[in-house]
């Protein structure tokens, strides 16, 4: 039996290899998926301090680095650059969780709770989610094939500690497109 000796904070595959992120580590371990067993190569990542998360798309990891950064990095070559800072003097979020799509990355932030979509090619911000009132703390998040989002949370309408997993639908969307024909109709 192999394990990993550490605090795992995220993992991610990508064809036959696991990616292992770990608490207050500048690297991410490489395992063989099938045997678990470690390879020999580690990616250093100067810079990285509290990896929170990992999750892949396009050969590119994303890396969660808690509070304030994210990290991308090349399984090809192992070149990272930091691909988005979530520190400004006017908006600051604590990344914390990562979910990815097709050129679409979800970032949970725990602190203040928000939910922001980007752009995998170009770190663009795409929406930031509107949350129900009672949600307290963000913990994850998903989109959906349907183009909604499934938040896992504390809060809800009863209970401000009651965890739950709730699922948000984009009513933005409905509104445009009654817009629209409404004006087409005129």
């Amino acid at each position: 039996m192999s394990y990993v000796v550490g605090c795992v904070r995220g993992l991610t595959m990508l064809d036959d290899i696991m990616y292992v992120v770990c608490d207050e580590s500048s690297t991410i371990l490489l395992y063989n998926k099938d045997t678990y067993s470690e390879l020999d190569v580690v990616i250093k990542v100067d810079g990285m301090k509290d990896p929170w998360d990992i999750v892949v798309c396009d050969r590119q990891l994303y890396i969660a680095d808690y509070p304030y950064c994210i990290w991308r990095v090349s399984v090809d070559d192992h070149s990272y650059v930091k691909w988005l800072s979530t520190e400004s003097t006017t908006d600051t979020f604590h990344v914390t969780t990562l979910s990815v799509t097709s050129q679409r990355l979800l970032v949970t932030s725990f602190d203040p709770a928000s939910l922001r979509q980007y752009r995998t090619t170009d770190a663009q911000l795409l929406r930031v989610v509107e949350l129900p009132r009672y949600v307290k703390e963000l913990l994850h998040s998903v989109e959906t094939t349907r183009g909604t989002f499934v938040i896992g949370h504390q809060g809800t309408t009863q209970d401000n500690w009651q965890s739950a997993v709730s699922e948000l639908f984009r009513c933005c969307h409905i509104l445009v497109i009654l817009i629209t024909v409404c004006y087409l109709l005129q």
